[in-house]
């Protein structure tokens, strides 16, 4: 007990799984307790047992399974998760349930199972039954069996899908155990009571006993079908019906039985036999053989395969070619009559299928009817209609028609026979009127036949016909018919018995159905005029299924005259003796008698009587043919006084518009009219008469008469007349009808007569035919004269885009021919295409040789391409052809899987060719050659699916889709799993479909297909198959659509049905019934059927609902186009509610949605493409703070409605911006959405709202939070890589605003995760903001931290795309401008390739160091905020600039410029700022009066004192220091940006002008600080050349030349000036030699003319630089180039001249030695012998930079001794290399260690020997010190080693060697002490930018001309000069400094005038860019100086007026505005 006690504590869910039995029993019985009493079927209880349930069914013990099963069943049916178990439960029941003995438990389990097929589980069950059946277990076998039986009992053959349990039945029949045999037996009872004898064919092989059996027990089944008795929960409604009945005693439907019972088709129960594979292999050799018994064998090899029911879809083509042959040629009869057993076999078992080959084999047939025999014409007739079924009536209907008049009248008996049969199949939808009308014209002649048979076959067809459509459609067909022949027809028509066993005609309840089918379409157009109230007319009028032409209106009308109107149109001819009897009744007799008086005016007098009778007869009393009769007598229409005959053809008009009118009566008048529409008195009347007739016999047939008539005589003036006449009725009467072909000859007899008023009517009669048939029309009149066309083509081009004219005369009384012309045609087949019937055509077919098809089908593709070009010959040749082509069409169909793409390409075209030249006859070809079109949709090569696609849509110009729609060749198409064919055919069928108005219902077979692609692999067949989904629901439903979805596994169907709920929403409707444009039957019906005061509006309707339909795909925008004046009324509404706020205010909604979101209670705002669970959401979260009608427009399909949404949002903006900023989270993610429309019209409108909105919100200081920016700004992002500019321009200003609203390090990781994209315009445009934004607001923005960051950002250097490497050097860049060189520290490692372009772009582009980020913060901000600043987008995107133009100063200065643009218009920029803008600002305030504001007090009276020189800061000042304000500078760096222009003489012209300043001496200096810069772009333009230039061959050579000549001039002047040379700095000399020696190498230079001395001048310019440059400088960058060139493997001669240059200098070091920075050279020798260790040089192929390095180590060795050593100060690791180790031993060996040389003083060295020398020694080394400071260069140096010196040996006594000296030399070493110690002692040092950096310092800013340091004596002579110039001072300069450069400064002037010859050039934006840095300097100079008023702000241009000249204006400025505040 104790054990239990344990259990019995457990939870019941772990109970059930306890390993005790009992403890088991007792969990089932709890949960057994517990499933009864849970009410909720979603409560998450069930949960919990979901993966038990298969454990309860499975339970091992015996006792505790019941238990379980009982719980399981409970389970199942109370809890809404139990579909999930079905399969594992199901599958356990199977297995360890129908095994057990105990009759309870297999009990429990098949209720178990019906209860899962309850709750809508069939199929699982269903396959887990069927699985059983394979258990070797029979008891498991009978349970299922039994179970199967029951669920098929209660549930019905719809839920049971029978298919595959038929499928298994015979085998069970065979099994071994009696037990399964009983039980298959009861359930074949069971299954014949559903589907009765369709179960027969799939057990005819079973044991014939059994089969015996089952028939007796068939007998006894009753014969009224069984009912479903257990329904599905979704079948509630069904079951509760079912209750009723049986409540009311069982009173079934019949109807709906009969449905039941024809359910199943016993074809579909079948398995498909693949026969193809099985034909004997000799076959197509015996079936040519010469022997007819072995043509035999073979075809009855063929017959008994046929024989199989049901045949596999394959490539019969070959097979029925064969076929067709034998049938249409062989002489053997038993052979013809077994090759159409064949084919009625293989009709029969392929269906569908078999339609392909219909058309070709129909005409064989029918031909072959000729024979007589019996057995022969049987077969033949088996096989027509086994083919009829497989195809449609219209696709046969030509083949038919073609011998319905053959000579033979067996062949026109059988034909009638075929029809009649075919009749039986057809219903009212599928036999309509323009099907019906040929073929009852063609029997009515038939009818007339000599040979009985042909008769007797015409009349049963004829019955056949009416007892399928009805009497009243067939009539208007008969009209011409007696009395006896039409009693033999209804006869006929009795005595049919349809298919379905019904009788009556016209009446049955195919009929009835038909009609319930047809109506729906019809009621909405319907509506707008009159209800249709007649239901048995409707019921038996619809005869071509859905109404045609948008004008159900007309049909009351139509119906209404129809009757009388049939009897009129059959009026016979009456003899003239009963109408003169008809015409006393009517007329008076003194009219009647003076109608032939001899006086004119008596017969004048009786015609006005005549008129006035006519006028007041009463419409049916009229006897119309009576009263014309009359008219014609004596003189009749040869009436000689014209106003007898104007009132004679008067009265015609009377009594053709009031009586009924017939045809037979208009022929009595028409020749008479006809001959007076010439006359010129009586033309008039005479039209007016014909118009009146063609209104009363329709305008078509009086056409052809008038017409026919005219050219029959020989009066012109008539023929013009008619023509007139008949070009004014078709405006009139519109086009409806007319048969062109009836007078088109006529009207080419009339463009050739001689008289030229007819020529020109026919032409205007062209013209106007040419509104209604457009281009086809000119078809026509091809072969006419080029005159002739000429005027045609005149006429045609003035009709051009002008509509037909609204028909204003409808026919009165419709011809009843007419009436069936307007309703019959396809919906397809317009105007065009009727026009496409006329033209004549012709039959190729006899062209179409056997040999042609052979070369087609040839091995060799080159004899396939001559078949194919010469069958597109012979098209082309016929232009129009008939729809019979022979064998072509199986040859191009072969050619469409040709392996070489060519010629498939080649057959697409013949088959577009075909399209055009055949028209609608192509219908016929579509399963043969349309269908094999798509296939080719499935090709891999993109051109071929183009071609495929072109094809297509070119025939199904011609066809229309209903041919392509039918059968199941399109679903067989999507069956194969191919990708692309799969998009291209679902992205046809979505464009094809919402354009038809009814499709045939095989477009279901597509529905299994369009299922699988909604979740194939491909991305772009899913999108494909989901777009389409919506075009198929429109016609097959959602419910059909829904019901389909059965057949799909769970989890696909749950995704599919997801889809279909969406589809559903977006379903387009259907287009409503055409208005046809011209004068289309539609506007005519419409007009016609409604009473005269409402005749506009009901057309106007229809005119309206075009375009709404255009615009249905969009959405349910047009519902119901014709609908009335409904939807004006609901546009009236809906403006009126649109007055409201738009958005709503709701308090705390925002904070309330932002806690949603982090509880996750909703979706978070995350995805890469919006899945519409984020749209329902955001939906949801709009309605409580949305306008309604707002909504709807945001989430309207419509992009315009977006459009016009985001307007008002726009207007509303500042009016609601509370509101707005309310949902502001919400708005912003509508517009993320919006981002991910590809509609760029509602993109810049978004964009345009976004710009506003971020500038309201800037102005009302709100500030985005976290929430709204996450959910936003990413989506915003992904637009900066948008293609288009216009939209990356706005979005990149969006993102400028955002930083005002949202911090700017905040946005800084959303555009670091920008920069990952994978489109590459996004990563630049990301770069380039993040470069903006450090330039705006320093190294801070960077999140997380900067080094992540700039690692990131770095990555991008080696990016792929340009633009993206550009953008990431621009941004690091920005960061060195703002951190120096720390930015290498923040980069981390990047490859040599990309630190080098980095190198290389910070050298061009961070020239000057730009002033520190705090300041540019604030001025980047009030940029930002103004984006409107000209420079904003100038400088935005510096790789767009103009590429001539240097690049390197536009991304450096973009922060200065941005600062600069504001202030760039002062005249005084230096002026102190309180000044400046307060002058300004306070002078054109005019309108401020109160007071004076305090201004600073500034002494300016200081100004004119006498100048204290003040206390030297250790900062020198740049020689040029007064040109910082003018525009000299400026000008330079413009010259020198224009030498690096691509176009050469530009920059030939640059290079003039800097070369005219560098030749004069006095005016070179002014170059001094732009030699760099001067190099680079002389070194980019030598670059040009030689990648450029000297490649391109449309260049002349000798502009190169002299490109190069003025280059190097240039280089020779430059480096002739030694003050100047030396300015270069290390990097550019490098760059320079490379350049230099690489040009020497270009051996392309060799052959320009006089290239020889080209090279000679530049290897003069290597020896110059070598020598005057500086030598620290080029030593070093000979070093670092030898190294380069050594790694790179450059060419050897390239090394060897690198050498050479180092030899040189080594040569030189004796002199040189002293100006040279050791530790500099020793440092890249130690970075050289790093990368080239001794053993690696040796291993090199020339020992030549092995001897070169050891040659340069001695040399220096050998002149500064051991002291060598101590020159190692810049090495970091020592070790790293051997340079220490071999100085050692150099020095060694040299034995110098003894005998230092003291040429060069260094401090250490100095020092440390010092101690050791002897007293001798120290005049030595002062004077040698003092020479050092009196020698130009080394003067520095030399005070800081005397300095040094005192320190040591503070007791020296210099008085000795200063004694000789000058006062002023003597001040001014006193003055550089001074100046060291005060350096010494820690106060900052500021270093000169000299070129050579003392102790690895970084080199400043501005440049001096030597090395030295500028002593306080110098700023003291400058100040002199500067005051003297200014006027400030007028004693004469009494000392010449010892600095070299103060000569210069006098010519300064001058120069900058010289250089800036066009005044415009001073204020070019690059002048302003390289002039920012000087100009920041400069204040930082003032601040540092503290002397900012000794310099008078100067400018070049104005440097004429003296500074005291400026203050006095100042002075006067301030007084005039004090006096104006007063």
């Amino acid at each position: 007990m104790g054990d239990d006690s344990e259990w019995m504590k457990l939870p019941i869910d772990q109970k059930c799984e306890h390993k005790v039995w009992k403890a088991r029993l007792n969990g089932y019985e709890e949960a057994l307790k517990l499933f009864q009493r849970i009410e909720d079927e979603k409560s998450p209880e069930w949960g919990k047992y979901l993966g038990l349930v298969k454990k309860f069914v499975t339970e091992s013990n015996a006792v505790a399974q019941l238990k379980g099963l009982e719980a399981a069943l409970a389970f199942i049916e109370n809890a809404h998760v139990a579909g999930k178990t079905t399969g594992e439960v199901v599958s356990g029941v199977v297995t360890k349930v129908f095994n057990q003995p105990k009759a309870r438990a297999k009990e429990l389990g098949t209720d178990i199972c019906l209860m899962y097929i309850e709750i809508e589980k069939a199929e699982v069950v269903q396959d887990e039954l069927l699985k059983g059946l394979d258990n070797k277990n029979p008891k498991i076998v009978v349970a299922c069996i039994e179970t199967l039986r029951k669920a098929l009992s209660e549930f019905g053959s719809k839920i049971v899908t029978l298919k595959p349990v038929v499928k298994i039945l015979p085998k069970q029949f065979e099994s071994r155990e009696k037990a399964v045999r009983d039980e298959a037996k009861l359930l074949a009872v069971e299954i014949y009571k559903w589907i009765r004898d369709a179960l027969r064919p799939p057990l005819q092989n079973i044991n014939s006993v059994q089969l015996k059996e089952l028939e007796e027990e068939w007998v006894k089944l009753p014969s009224s079908p069984p009912k479903q008795s257990r329904f599905l929960r979704s079948q509630q409604d069904l079951k509760a019906k079912f209750e009723q009945q049986q409540a009311q005693g069982d009173q079934s439907d019949g109807e709906e039985e009969e449905e039941t019972a024809a359910a199943v088709d016993p074809y579909e129960l079948l398995e498909a036999v693949e026969i193809l594979s099985k034909l004997p292999k000799d076959f197509y050799d015996k079936i040519e053989a010469k022997k007819w018994q072995e043509r035999k064998e073979a075809l009855e090899a063929v017959e008994t395969l046929s024989k199989n029911p049901k045949l596999e879809n394959g490539d019969y083509g070959d097979l029925v070619r064969s076929l067709k042959k034998v049938v249409g040629k062989d002489a053997n009869v038993m052979l013809v009559t077994l090759a159409a057993k064949c084919l009625a076999g293989l009709a029969a078992g392929l269906r569908k299928k078999f339609g392909t080959y219909a058309g070709h084999v129909v005409p064989t047939i029918l031909e072959k009817f000729k024979e007589k025999k019996p057995q022969v014409v049987q077969a033949l007739q088996e096989a027509i209609d086994a083919v009829f079924l497989t195809t449609t009536l219209q696709n046969l209907s030509e083949d038919i028609l073609a011998v319905m008049d053959n000579k033979n009248p067996s062949i026109k008996q059988q034909a009638s026979l075929f029809l009649a049969r075919a009749f039986r199949h057809c219903t009212q939808a599928t036999l309509p009127k323009s099907i019906l009308k040929p073929f009852c014209a063609a029997f009515l002649k038939q009818v007339n036949d000599s040979a009985p048979e042909v008769r007797d076959a015409a009349f049963e067809a004829l019955g056949t016909a009416m007892k399928v459509v009805g009497e009243k459609a067939v009539n208007p067909f008969l009209a011409d018919l007696d009395k006896i022949k039409l009693d033999k027809i209804k006869e006929c028509a009795d005595k049919v018995e349809l298919p379905g066993g019904k009788k009556a005609g016209g009446g049955g309840g195919g009929e009835k159905k038909a009609a319930a089918k047809a109506p729906p379409p019809a009621e909405a157009p319907a509506r707008s005029s009159a209800p249709p109230k007649k239901t048995p007319a409707a019921a038996t009028k619809p005869s071509a299924g859905p109404p045609k032409k948008g004008k159900p209106a007309s049909a009351p009308s139509g119906k209404s005259k129809k009757t009388p109107d049939n009897k009129e149109t059959l009026e016979s001819e009456l003899a003239l003796e009963v109408c003169e009897e008809r015409a006393a009744a009517v007329l008076p007799a003194s009219c009647l008698q003076q109608l032939d008086s001899a006086n004119w005016k008596e017969r004048l007098a009786s015609m006005e009587e005549f008129q006035r009778a006519v006028e007041t007869m009463d419409k049916a009393e009229m006897p119309c043919q009576a009263l014309v009769r009359m008219l014609a007598k004596k003189p009749g229409w040869k009436e000689t006084n014209f106003q007898v005959m104007q009132l004679k053809l008067h009265v015609v008009a009377l009594i053709a518009q009031k009586g009924q009118f017939s045809k037979t009566s208009a022929s009595v008048v028409l020749d008479g009219l006809v001959d007076k529409v010439g006359d010129v008195k009586c033309g008039g009347n005479a039209k007016e008469a014909l118009t009146a007739i063609g209104e009363a016999c329709s305008l078509p047939w009086t056409a052809e008469q008038v017409v026919s008539m005219a050219f029959s005589q020989k009066n012109p003036k008539n023929q013009a007349e008619a023509l007139n006449w008949l070009a004014n009725a078709m405006k009139e009467f519109g086009f409806a009808g007319i048969n062109v072909k009836g007078f088109i000859n006529n009207v080419k007899t009339a463009l050739g007569a001689t008289n030229p008023a007819v020529r020109t009517a026919a032409i205007t009669l062209l013209g106007v035919m040419y509104l209604y048939m457009g281009a086809p029309l000119r078809m026509f009149f091809e072969d006419e004269k080029p005159a002739l066309l000429a005027q045609i083509d005149a006429e045609f081009e003035k009709m051009q885009g002008q509509s037909p004219p609204a028909p204003i005369r409808g026919a009165k009384k419709t011809g009843v021919e007419d009436e069936c012309d307007e309703e019959e045609q396809d919906e397809d087949a317009g105007a065009g295409q009727d026009i496409m019937d006329l033209l004549p055509r012709t039959d190729i077919s006899d062209k179409i040789t056997s040999d042609l098809v052979a070369k087609i089908g040839d091995k060799n593709w080159k004899i396939r391409k001559e078949g194919l070009d010469e069958a597109a010959a012979i098209i082309s040749e016929a232009k129009f052809i008939t729809a019979n082509m022979g064998e072509l069409p199986l040859a191009l169909k072969g050619r469409l899987n040709d392996s070489n793409k060519i010629l498939v390409q080649q057959t697409l075209s013949i088959l577009q060719q075909l399209a055009t030249a055949m028209g609608p006859g192509l219908k016929q070809h579509v399963k043969a050659l349309g269908i094999p079109i798509i296939t080719v949709l499935g090709d891999s090569k993109p051109n071929v699916r183009t071609a495929a696609m072109a094809t297509l849509q070119a025939w199904v110009e011609q066809t229309g889709m209903k041919e392509w729609l039918e059968g199941e060749d399109l679903s067989e198409e999507l069956k194969r799993e191919n990708p692309f064919l799969r998009q291209e055919v679902l992205g046809w069928l979505a464009e094809k479909l919402p354009t038809l108005r009814t499709v045939p219902g095989d477009l279901m077979f597509c529905v299994p297909q369009l299922y699988a692609c909604l979740e194939d692999r491909n991305g772009d067949v899913r999108k494909k198959a989901q777009d389409a989904l919506p075009t198929f629901m429109m016609h097959l439903g959602f419910d059909k659509m829904t019901k389909a979805t059965g057949k799909l596994k769970p989890a696909s169907k749950d995704q599919v049905v997801a889809m279909l709920d969406k589809a559903r929403a977006v379903m387009p409707a259907k287009p409503a019934a055409p208005a046809k444009a011209g004068g289309g039957k539609g506007s005519a019906g419409a007009g016609k059927a409604t009473s005269g005061s409402r005749s506009q509006p009901v057309s106007e309707d229809f005119v309206d609902s075009k375009p709404e339909v255009k615009k249905v795909r969009g959405g349910m925008a047009a519902k119901k186009g014709a609908a009335g004046k409904k939807p004006p009324a609901k546009g009236i509404k809906e403006d009126e509610d649109k007055s409201g706020p738009i958005f709503v205010l709701v308090p705390n909604a925002k904070e309330q949605r932002i806690k949603e979101e982090k509880q996750l209670k909703i979706l978070k705002w995350n995805f890469l493409t919006p899945r519409d669970e984020y749209v329902e959401q955001l939906k949801a979260q709009m309605s409580t703070c949305f306008a309604k009608w707002l909504q709807d427009e945001l989430f309207h399909f419509d992009f315009q409605r977006h459009v016009k949404a985001i307007g008002v949002m726009i207007e509303r903006l500042d009016c609601e911006s509370d509101a707005t900023i309310s949902c502001l989270d919400l708005i912003l993610k509508w517009f993320t959405l919006r981002f991910f429309d590809t509609n760029t019209t509602v993109l810049m409108k978004v964009l345009e709202y976004l710009k506003l909105l971020f500038a309201m919100l800037n102005r009302e200081n709100y500030h985005l939070n976290e929430y709204e920016a996450n959910s936003f700004v990413p989506y915003l992002i992904l637009k900066v890589g948008e293609s288009k500019d216009v939209v990356r321009k706005d979005v990149r200003a969006i993102l400028t605003m955002l930083c005002n609203v949202y911090p700017a390090s905040k946005v800084f990781p959303f555009l670091m995760d920008g920069t990952k994209s994978k489109n590459s315009k996004q990563r630049a445009e990301c770069l380039e903001e993040l470069g903006c934004l450090i330039e705006g607001y320093g190294m801070n923005v960077c999140q997380p931290t900067p080094a992540k960051s700039l690692k990131e950002i770095a990555v991008h250097i080696g990016d792929r795309d340009t633009s993206v490497r550009n953008a990431a050097l621009n941004t690091v860049v920005a960061v060195y401008n703002v951190c120096g060189d720390q930015v290498y520290k923040l980069i981390g490692n990047l490859s040599e390739k990309d630190m080098s372009m980095l190198e290389e772009r910070i050298k061009r582009s961070a020239k000057k160091t730009p002033a520190p980020p705090a300041k540019q913060s604030a001025s980047e901000r009030s940029q930002r905020e103004h984006p409107t600043n000209p420079s904003a987008t100038f400088l935005r995107k510096p790789a767009q600039e103009d590429p001539n133009k240097l690049k390197i100063m536009y991304r450096t200065y973009r922060i200065q410029a941005r600062q600069n643009a504001q202030h760039s218009e002062s005249s005084h920029p230096s002026i102190p700022k309180e000044f400046q803008l307060d002058l300004d600002m306070i002078e054109t305030d005019q309108s401020r009066v109160s007071e004076l504001p305090d201004l600073v007090q500034h002494k300016l009276d200081e100004l004119l004192e006498p100048i204290m020189i003040p206390e030297p800061k250790m900062r020198s000042v740049s020689p040029h220091f007064d040109e910082l304000h003018n525009s000299t500078a400026s000008t330079i760096n413009f010259v020198i940006s224009q030498v690096a222009s691509g176009d050469i003489n530009t920059s030939i012209q640059a290079l003039a002008q800097i070369d005219e300043v560098l030749r004069q001496e006095d005016k070179a200096e002014v170059m001094s600080g732009h030699i760099d810069q001067f190099l680079i772009a002389t070194l980019m333009q030598l670059r040009l050349i030689y990648n450029t230039h000297m490649a391109d061959d449309r260049l002349d050579k000798k502009d190169i030349f002299k490109l190069y000549s003025c280059i190097i001039g240039n280089m020779l002047s430059l480096f002739s000036m030694e003050s100047l040379a030396r300015e270069a700095s290390m990097g550019v000399l490098k760059d320079l030699m490379h350049g230099l020696i690489t040009l020497m190498l270009d051996g392309r230079v060799e052959d320009i003319e006089d290239g020889q001395q080209l090279i000679r001048s530049v290897n003069l310019l290597v020896v110059r630089v070598l020598e005057k440059s500086d030598q620290t400088n080029i030593l070093s960058a000979l070093l670092v180039l030898l190294q380069d060139s050594l790694i790179s493997l450059d060419s050897p001669m390239f090394s060897e001249l690198v050498m050479k240059c180092l030899w040189r200098m080594i040569r030189f070091l004796p002199e040189t030695i002293n100006s040279i920075n050791l530790d500099r050279i020793l440092l890249d020798v130690h970075n050289f012998m790093k990368v080239f260790p001794k053993e690696k040089l040796k291993q090199l192929k020339s020992d030549v930079p092995h001897r070169t390095l050891k040659t340069l180590l001695h040399t220096l060795c050998k002149l500064t001794g051991a002291k060598i050593l101590d020159h190692l100060s810049m090495i970091e690791n020592r070790n790293e290399s051997e340079l220490e180790a071999h100085l050692r031993r150099v020095v060694k060996h040299s034995g110098n260690l003894s005998g230092l040389k003291t040429d060069r003083g260094n401090e250490k060295g100095g020092l440390r020997t010092e101690d050791r020398m002897s007293k001798a020694k120290v005049s030595d080394i002062l004077s040698e010190i003092f020479k050092k400071i009196g020698s130009k260069e080394n003067t520095k140096e030399g005070l800081t080693e005397l300095y040094e010196y005192k320190q040591k040996y503070s007791d020296a006594d210099l008085e000795p060697f200063l004694r000789n000296t000058s006062q002023f030399f003597q001040s001014y070493v006193e003055r550089g002490l001074r100046m060291i110690e005060s350096e010494r002692e820690g106060k900052g040092r500021i270093q000169t930018s000299t070129v050579i950096p003392q102790h690895g310092g970084d080199t400043g800013p501005l440049s001096s001309n030597n090395g030295e340091e500028l002593k306080p004596a110098v700023y003291y002579e400058r100040l002199k000069i500067l005051r003297q110039r200014q006027g400030l001072e007028n004693n004469s300069r009494t000392q010449q400094g010892l600095v070299g450069g103060e000569e210069e400064q006098q010519q300064r002037a001058p120069i900058s005038s010289l250089l800036s010859s066009k005044p415009s050039v001073a204020s070019s934006t690059d002048m302003l860019h390289s002039k920012l840095s000087q100009l920041k300097e400069s204040r930082e100079l003032y601040q540092q100086e503290h002397n900012a008023h000794t310099h008078s702000p100067t400018h070049a241009h104005t440097r004429s007026a003296s500074p005291s000249a400026n203050l006095d204006d100042l002075k006067k400025r301030l007084e005039r505005i004090k006096s104006n505040r007063q």
